[in-house]
């Protein structure tokens, strides 16, 4: 094995992959050539997943999926061949095989019915079995993180974490075999997936969580799970923030001590308009353009404190991320008796590549 690198890339051929883990997903058709190393062709379709099918049967979900899949197989042109599935799924699982990983919670949302406890691979299989039109070949499963880790890895081999900061957060590493218990030997390295968005759910965050991080927890579908991921994700930044200006106007510090439905209503502070208000270039005019649209009444003062608000929560997020990042750089370091460590740090996810700053 390659001592810089957790992988030496020699795939070659055509691929579907299936990317899941918010309120799209994303069906890809990638073409990787050997020789270069590379990937020569990537198609990709974005399905949206209603609402109300992140908390219905988990037989819903994966039929919808596997329509899906369908659907961009034809557009493709791809109908009838039998090609291999890439399969990432980021929620956390305990993956007992390649093709076989038991969802251990729903997370971001989701609470399907019938899926906690059960194989994924296995249930999505089944959803192609029903509908009978069509065929998947092998199935590898993956998390988001490994899998943005490995995508860099393309690039640059020197490339040891993969950290995701979307709709949630999480991470893995490059960790010495030596220090798995799961697994026997001695050499080599083995990637880790940490599903660090659970941190803190043993009380650790309690002198870092805030009055408004509890009531997004207790408002959850999934109270007292993934804390970490709560302070820091695109899922609830918003709506920490809504929190936060609805306690500004109660005490009478903006918009006159007049708040409105809008502002009042759960998620209604959605956090792409952090990334909005945000921008250096036109960041006040669109704060004073959703304040409109919330109903509030504002003056200059009020967006520019609008602003101050979201710029505050926004880097408690980075900042947390960062010390979080900071914690496996330096395992890896001290693995390896190093005084200093040089990697490269593959990052993906809608709050990673939309926000501003």
């Amino acid at each position: 094995m390659n001592r810089r690198s957790p992988f030496l890339p020699a795939e070659k051929g055509d691929y579907l992959a299936l990317d899941l883990g918010g309120t799209n997903f994303r069906v890809l058709h990638v073409r990787v050539v050997e020789e270069e190393q590379k990937v020569l062709k990537m198609d990709s379709q974005i399905c949206a997943i209603p609402k109300e099918m992140m908390l219905g049967p988990g037989e819903q979900l994966f039929d919808h999926i596997a329509t899906c899949l369908n659907d961009f197989l034809v557009s493709q042109n791809l109908k009838g061949q039998t090609l291999p599935l890439g399969f990432t799924f980021s929620f956390p699982c305990e993956q007992k095989e390649i093709d076989k990983s038991i969802l251990i919670r729903w997370t971001k949302g989701f609470n399907c019915s019938g899926v906690e406890g059960h194989d994924v691979v296995k249930l999505l299989k089944e959803a192609i079995h029903r509908r009978g039109d069509y065929e998947i070949g092998s199935v590898a499963m993956v998390n988001d993180t490994v899998g943005t880790m490995m995508s860099c890895g393309y690039r640059d081999q020197s490339c040891e974490i993969g950290m995701i900061i979307g709709t949630g957060t999480n991470a893995c590493y490059m960790e010495e075999i030596k220090n798995v218990r799961r697994v026997e030997g001695e050499d080599g390295r083995m990637c880790i997936n940490t599903e660090w968005g659970g941190f803190g759910d043993d009380g650790a965050l309690k002198d870092v969580q805030t009055e408004f991080d509890v009531t997004v927890d207790e408002s959850s579908i999934n109270p007292g799970v993934h804390t970490f991921e709560k302070m820091i994700s695109g899922m609830y930044l918003g709506e920490i923030v809504r929190l936060l200006l609805v306690r500004l106007t109660e005490n009478q510090l903006l918009f006159g001590g007049r708040t409105s439905e809008a502002l009042l209503t759960p998620d209604a502070f959605e956090t792409k308009f952090m990334s909005e208000i945000e921008e250096r270039d036109g960041g006040l005019e669109n704060t004073q353009k959703i304040l409109t649209e919330l109903g509030l009444k504002w003056d200059a003062v009020d967006a520019r404190v609008v602003r101050l608000v979201c710029n505050a929560v926004s880097s408690r997020s980075a900042r947390l991320c960062g010390a979080a990042l900071a914690t496996l750089a330096n395992r890896i370091r001290i693995n390896r008796r190093l005084e200093h460590l040089k990697t490269t740090v593959g990052v993906d996810g809608t709050v990673y590549k939309k926000h501003p700053k």
